[in-house]
C-alpha cells in the first residue's frame, strides 16, 4: 500500500517531482510513477522490466536471495511435503487453504469435469503426426472458446469461476491427448476415481489392450512437480497472460497466449534444454572436459539447469526435486542409464566446485524435472507441455486477480524511439537508392 507521507524526489531539468512509496508486505519498496509522463513529461526505460513492478499481487512472493517461495504466504516447502495440487490449486485460486467441505467441492468440480467436448478431439487430426505438442496446446487450449460460449463473459464472476475450473480441469486431458497423438496412441479417457496426477499418469501411459496400474510413488511425484511449477510471480508467460488478459480477451485465449510464451526455450523449454545438453555430454567420463569447456570464456559453453534469473541462492524448488528425483529413481531402479549418470556426475560438480559455489551455479528445478521426466517416461518435446498443466493454474489465479482489479487497465508500454525523426515522402524518381 503506498504511504503518501513517504516520497521520492525526482529532479527533472529544474523541477521537482514528488514520487509516492508504496511498500509491499514483503519484499523492495517501489517507486509509484504513474503519474510520471503526465507532471514529467518523461517514461522509464528498463529492458526486460527488471526493476519495474507491473502490477499489484497478493498470490507469490519470491525472494531470490534467499531462496524463498511463497505461494499466498506459505512455504512452497511445506505444501509440497504436507499437500497436495489440489490443495494448491485453492490455494492460489480463492486465496486461502479449503477447509474439508471446500476441499470435497472442489476435487469432485474438478474430477467430474476432465473430460473435453468430443467434437475438440477431431482438432487434433488436423495436426501433422510430427507436430510438436506445444503447438497443438496453443491450438487446442484456444480453441475451447468455441466450444465453451457459457464461460466467456469475463464482466460476470460466476462464468470466471467456472472457466477456470474448466482449464484446471481439462488441461490434463487435453496434454495427455497431445501426447497420445505424439506417439501415435489412441487417446485414453479420464477416470474419476484416480487423482489428479494419477489421472494424468493414466491417461498418459494405459493403452486400451491392458490394465494399467498407476505406481503410487510417481503419481506423488508427478504431483509435487505440479505443486512446484503452479506459479511463480509474473514471469514471461504469466506477464503475457495478464497483459492479454487487459484487453478483455476471453480467458481461454488468455491461456492460450501464456502457453505459446512459455514455450521459449529461456522459458518452459529450459528443462527440456538441459536434458539435451545431458545427451550432448553423452558419458560421465566427457563431464570433466565439459566443465572445462564452460569455465573457458572463449568456449561460450553453456550450462543449461542451472543458476537462475531470479533465484541468486538455491531454488527452493530444486531441493524438493533432487529428492524427489532420488525417489524416482530408486523405485523405478534406474542405475546404469548413461544419461541420467552424466547427470548425477554434473550434480557433484555443482554441488562441490567452488567455480559453480562462487557463481551460484547450484542446480535449479529445470535440472532435476527433467531427470524425472524422461525417468517416467516422457520424451523432453512434452516437458514443456507438462509445465503448461502445472501453471495453468497460477495463470488463471494472475488473470482473476487481475480482472478483478478496481485499477486495472489495459496494458501500454512506452518505448525509447531511436528511429528517423519525422521526414517527407520522396517520389520514386527522387531516390537516389
Amino acid at each position: 500500500m503506498a504511504d503518501k507521507a513517504t516520497t521520492a524526489k525526482l529532479s527533472i531539468e529544474g523541477k521537482t517531482l514528488d514520487l509516492p512509496i508504496r511498500h509491499g508486505t514483503l519484499g523492495p519498496d517501489v517507486f509509484d510513477i504513474t503519474k510520471l509522463y503526465g507532471e514529467g513529461g518523461v517514461f522509464t526505460y528498463d529492458p526486460g522490466y527488471t526493476s519495474t513492478a507491473s502490477c499489484e499481487s497478493k498470490i507469490t512472493y519470491i525472494d531470490g536471495d534467499e531462496g524463498v517461495l511463497l505461494y499466498r504466504g506459505y512455504p512452497i516447502e511445506q505444501l509440497a511435503e504436507h499437500g497436495d495440487f489440489i490443495e494448491t490449486c485453492y490455494l492460489l485460486y480463492y486465496g486461502e487453504l479449503p477447509n474439508a467441505a471446500q476441499r470435497k467441492e472442489f476435487e469432485h468440480a474438478i474430477t467430474h469435469h476432465t473430460m473435453i467436448h468430443e467434437q475438440m478431439s477431431r482438432f487434433y487430426s488436423g495436426f501433422r503426426r510430427d507436430a510438436h505438442p506445444m503447438a497443438v496446446m496453443v491450438g487446442v487450449v484456444g480453441a475451447m472458446s468455441a466450444f465453451y460460449h457459457d464461460s466467456t463473459d469475463i464482466n460476470d464472476p460466476k462464468q470466471r469461476e467456472i472457466a477456470s475450473r474448466r482449464m484446471i480441469a481439462k488441461l490434463p486431458t487435453i496434454a495427455a491427448m497431445a501426447f497420445k497423438y505424439h506417439i501415435g496412441q489412441p487417446f485414453v479417457y479420464p477416470k474419476n476415481n484416480l487423482s489428479y496426477a494419477a489421472n494424468f499418469l493414466h491417461m498418459c501411459f494405459a493403452v486400451p489392450c491392458e490394465e494399467y496400474k498407476v505406481n503410487p510413488v510417481l503419481a506423488r511425484a508427478m504431483d509435487k512437480i505440479f505443486i512446484l511449477h503452479a506459479d511463480h510471480e509474473q514471469n514471461a508467460s504469466t506477464s503475457t497472460v495478464r497483459l492479454a488478459g487487459s484487453s478483455g480477451a476471453n480467458p481461454f485465449a488468455c491461456i492460450a497466449a501464456g502457453i505459446a510464451c512459455l514455450w521459449g526455450p529461456a522459458h518452459g523449454g529450459a528443462n527440456e534444454a538441459a536434458l539435451q545438453m545431458l545427451g550432448e555430454i553423452g558419458d560421465p567420463a566427457k563431464v570433466p572436459a565439459f566443465i572445462a569447456r564452460v569455465k573457458d570464456k572463449s568456449q561460450h559453453t553453456r550450462l543449461m539447469g542451472f543458476g537462475h534469473r531470479v533465484y541468486k541462492n538455491y531454488d527452493p524448488r530444486a531441493k524438493i526435486m533432487q529428492k524427489t528425483a532420488h525417489e524416482v529413481l530408486g523405485e523405478l531402479g534406474i542405475k546404469d542409464d548413461p544419461l541420467l549418470d552424466v547427470a548425477r556426475e554434473l550434480e557433484k560438480a555443482a554441488l562441490s566446485d567452488s567455480y559453480f559455489i562462487e557463481r551460484k551455479l547450484y542446480p535449479n528445478v529445470d535440472f532435476y524435472s527433467g531427470i524425472i521426466l524422461r525417468a517416467l517416461g516422457f520424451p523432453t518435446s512434452m516437458f514443456t507441455v507438462l509445465f503448461a498443466v502445472a501453471r495453468t493454474v497460477g495463470w488463471i489465479a494472475q488473470w482473476k486477480e487481475m480482472i478483478e482489479d478496481p485499477s486495472q487497465k489495459i496494458g501500454r508500454p512506452r518505448q525509447l524511439y531511436t528511429g528517423s525523426p519525422r521526414r517527407d515522402y520522396v517520389p520514386m524518381s527522387r531516390r537516389s537508392r
